[in-house]
């Protein structure tokens, strides 16, 4: 790879456009009807049932077994070895700030076009960051990201072909950040189980059980990795409710297996009402589907005029992310719009 490819990448970020942000929407379409329809983010629309949390959990700071039980009962759904190789944190995306702060600058390439604020993330703590087509051109980079399942597109790699890069990585000192944040509903195999030094996995909370403002989410490394991760995350960096909420919920395996089938079905249900509308879906997990449109700007007018939020891309504005609706309302009020 050129070395002018990685200096170019490697200045300050512009600020990262992210979906969820109704506020701006409301001000820049004052007329769309009440409530909004916010299929802007990849979340699951149907949220875990959250079970009833001790009053003391919100009173005092948390308890060490609390800790470990949240680390056991994600061990457990993702395959890790063993909650010592599992870091809790307040979401993923302070685990994606982390990591760039955790080595000394050197070079990142990241398999892109994917979720920004992982090239944002290195490049603001100093390291010079390339974006990469693919692993056949990771060059002389010491760090890698990949994210897989890919957002917005869906993209995957084959398990052989991520525990082959992240094996050549480690065997140079290097680091591969396999960001699956999408991976629990889809029919993919993780490389949680493969946990070793140079591998650190991250894994979303949020998405998956549709609880997003509970900030929770999850690194899967080797032992010293993750306690190195851990150390610069500090005590109590899980809240109580989030402990005893995020322990429920993992270790609640038929609601998840439930929940993928559902997601998928609904995914399949929004591909075809997609066509109706004269678009073409290039890409997705159960949680998003992206698709191409003839009219891409006017249809994100439409739909926000209509008081629906979708994820828009500047540099493909033919190009437009769904979120799935939750309920028949929603579902009918998305496809007025589309026809």
């Amino acid at each position: 790879m050129d070395h002018s490819e990685w200096n170019v990448l490697a200045r300050e970020p512009a600020p990262i456009a992210h979906g969820g942000d109704l506020g701006a929407l409301r001000l820049a379409f004052p007329d769309a009807p009440e409530p909004w329809l916010d299929l802007s983010t990849g979340i699951n629309p149907v949220p875990y049932p959250v079970p009833p949390v001790e009053a003391s959990a919100w009173t005092r700071l948390p308890e060490a077994a609390e800790v470990q039980a949240l680390r056991e009962a994600a061990a457990a759904s993702y395959g890790a070895p063993g909650a010592g190789h599992v870091v809790a944190a307040p979401g993923t995306q302070i685990l994606i700030e982390t990591l760039p702060r955790l080595l000394a600058p050197t070079r990142v390439a990241v398999l892109g076009p994917t979720y920004a604020e992982h090239a944002a993330a290195w490049a603001r703590a100093g390291h010079a960051v390339a974006e990469i087509s693919g692993p056949e051109a990771v060059g002389d980079a010491r760090v890698v990201v990949i994210v897989d399942p890919n957002n917005p597109d869906g993209r995957t790699h084959p398990l052989a072909a991520r525990r082959a890069l992240a094996a050549a990585l480690g065997a140079r000192g290097g680091l591969l950040v396999a960001d699956e944040a999408f991976a629990d509903l889809e029919p993919v195999e993780s490389l949680c189980p493969h946990a070793a030094p140079g591998l650190v996995v991250l894994r979303s909370f949020g998405k998956t059980y549709g609880l997003a403002g509970l900030r929770l989410g999850f690194a899967v490394a080797d032992p010293g990795t993750a306690e190195r991760i851990a150390g610069a995350l500090g005590p109590w960096a899980v809240s109580g409710p989030a402990l005893a909420i995020g322990t429920a919920a993992l270790s609640d395996t038929a609601w998840r297996a439930e929940a993928a089938q559902a997601r998928a079905a609904d995914a399949g249900r929004l591909d075809r009402m997609i066509a109706r509308g004269g678009g073409t879906v290039v890409g997705g997990t159960r949680l998003f589907r992206t698709a191409a449109f003839p009219d891409g700007p006017d249809l994100y007018r439409r739909l926000a005029a209509a008081g629906i939020a979708v994820r828009r891309f500047a540099e493909r504005p033919e190009r437009l992310r769904f979120g799935l609706p939750a309920g028949k309302a929603a579902w009918c009020r998305l496809s007025r719009v589309l026809k």
